[in-house]
């Protein structure tokens, strides 16, 4: 079969560079769009419910919310562990699912089963899912600092949720953007005790004229004049003053109704706050965190995100700088940078040792070509299979360059071995006929052998990829480009290795004896050699002896 293979490829010889030169353009354009990242993925497939719960108590969220939430998730297909977090005013359960389980798929069945339990929770708790992203997804950070000093805390959080936020969700690959530090101003209404004494009111009554006053209604319409006219009753309370005059139903001892003014103070204040940002140690800022969607391009995403920020500087206020403070671009491109440079170093070393050993430039050539295509055939399948280039992705690349060009040194040298039979036979070189011919006999001679031998180096990480959970995940990527790269090897060494031999093993060959460096290492091996054919038995015993000290 293998034979039949190579013949075939010798002799359809035009239509196997064309195939190549496809797969090269396709192979080109797929490393171009192959999602880069510095690691890979190491964290669960995980679903977050978040549940606020304003004011209370840890212990009453845990007994009112988490246990109610994390009973029920623990019913759902495919989740593996559950984990409940209870603190003040907020609720967090965490559903970790199967390694493979869509994060889709596992999303639409927890809000399935979060729909079930919703009438056991409190009267206006209303759990919401976490963004779809991975336990890695935070891949930048900026501040917003106003160097002016116009504007305060409050307006810079304005600012980011109202305009830079909504501005960067729409950014492709952007889960979510997360707002840290700054504060939220309010309207804080500070009841007198007393004065509710005396007039026998409590906070539930404050509470129901408040909200009673501060709304808007719509009245259907008038039609006037062959016009119609919306009517409306506007509530919204907009100053201090306004909220000040919110009458309380009941009038006071000398008949005139009673204010919220006489039983409270009203006035603007931040709300309470659980942590703040700094930067620098400067002072207190107001930052935002970009959390990319799960399986995105994390490198094209940043990019993205900072194009945005760009566009959106324009419309700020003067005097407010946008500042990054985490951009994990920077490591993914010089972590990726490094370990491609020391891929290039490495094919060169490949093809200045090929070129040594052989002493032929254009047989040097075979194998140095097969090289970057196995790559690129490798990254082809990278694509197909959602595996991004990180260090040990890269790294299973790296790995194999050694063994790549191993079925093409054999290949060469025996056509070499060919040709030099040839002359020696006919004291002349081999005509274009009888060239081809030569490459098809040494192919066929050695290429089964070749493809089997790289086939089983192939196969030597399959035990990797037993490896489950966040082994699994390290590791995994590393045993697929290095399985990729050298099937891409081993099917070349029967399809375009010969070919290539074919067109450049020609001309004057240098014979084997002629090179000093093999001579030399001819001489220091072949003593070992005789001595070792010599006295066989004597060999086993002190490899068996050696293979057991290893225990």
């Amino acid at each position: 079969m293998l034979k039949k293979i190579i013949e075939a490829s010798i002799r359809q010889r035009l239509m196997v560079l064309i195939v190549t030169i496809m797969i090269t353009v396709w192979g080109v354009q797929e490393l171009k769009n192959t999602p880069l990242d510095a690691l890979p993925d190491l964290s669960d497939v995980q679903v977050i419910i978040k549940t606020p719960f304003p004011g209370q108590a840890p212990k009453l969220v845990e007994d009112q919310i988490t246990y109610p939430l994390s009973t029920a998730m623990l019913a759902v297909p495919g989740a593996k562990t559950v984990r409940g977090y209870s603190f003040f005013g907020d609720s967090y359960v965490y559903v970790i699912f199967e390694d493979g389980t869509d994060i889709y798929w596992a999303r639409s069945r927890v809000l399935e089963y979060l729909n079930q339990v919703g009438s056991s929770l409190p009267q206006g708790v209303q759990p919401s899912l976490g963004p779809d992203a991975s336990g890695v997804g935070w891949i930048y950070e900026y501040a917003l600092v106003d160097r002016t000093g116009n504007l305060d805390l409050s307006q810079l959080k304005s600012l980011q949720d109202w305009y830079l936020k909504l501005e960067l969700q729409s950014v492709p690959g952007v889960s979510e953007v997360a707002t840290v530090g700054g504060m939220e101003l309010s309207y804080q209404i500070v009841i007198e005790p007393d004065k509710l004494a005396i007039y026998k009111l409590d906070i539930a009554a404050i509470k129901d004229a408040i909200s009673k006053s501060n709304s808007e209604a719509g009245g259907s319409v008038i039609e006037m004049a062959e016009a119609e006219y919306m009517v409306r009753a506007k509530g919204y309370r907009q100053t201090l003053d306004d909220f000040r005059e919110i009458p309380l139903g009941i009038t006071s001892p000398s008949g005139t109704p009673l204010l919220l003014k006489d039983v409270a103070t009203v006035r603007k204040g931040p709300s309470s706050r659980r942590g703040i940002a700094e930067l620098d140690g400067e002072g207190e800022v107001v930052g935002g965190i970009i959390v990319m969607r799960y399986g995105e391009n994390a490198l094209a995403t940043i990019e993205a995100v900072k194009e945005k920020l760009e566009q959106l500087k324009a419309g700020l206020p003067e005097g407010v700088e946008i500042i990054p403070t985490y951009d994990r671009s920077q490591l993914i491109e010089s972590s990726v940078e490094n370990l491609f440079h020391k891929v290039l170093e490495e094919m060169f070393v490949v093809g200045l040792v090929c070129l040594l050993f052989l002493m032929h430039a254009r047989s040097t050539l075979v194998a140095v070509i097969t090289l970057p295509l196995a790559i690129l055939i490798a990254f082809i399948v990278m694509n197909k299979m959602g595996v991004n280039a990180n260090i040990m992705s890269l790294g299973g690349i790296a790995i194999a360059i050694g063994a790549v060009v191993d079925g093409a040194i054999v290949m060469i040298e025996n056509m070499h071995k060919h040709l030099e039979h040839f002359e020696q036979d006919h004291n002349r070189r081999p005509n274009n006929k009888e060239h081809w011919k030569l490459v098809s006999e040494a192919s066929v001679e050695v290429g089964p052998a070749l493809f089997s031998s790289l086939l089983i180096i192939t196969l030597s990480f399959m035990p990797v990829f037993a490896l489950e959970a966040q082994e699994g995940r390290l590791f995994g990527p590393l045993a697929y480009t290095k399985t990729f790269t050298m099937a891409a090897a081993a099917l070349l060494s029967i399809t375009l290795v010969p070919v290539l031999m074919g067109f450049f093993i020609r001309g004057k060959i240098p014979k084997e004896t002629s090179n000093p460096i093999s001579r030399f290492l001819i001489a220091l091996y072949k003593p070992s050699l005789t001595l070792v054919l010599k006295f066989p038995k004597m060999t086993l015993v002190v490899a068996l002896i050696t293979l057991m000290s290893a225990w």
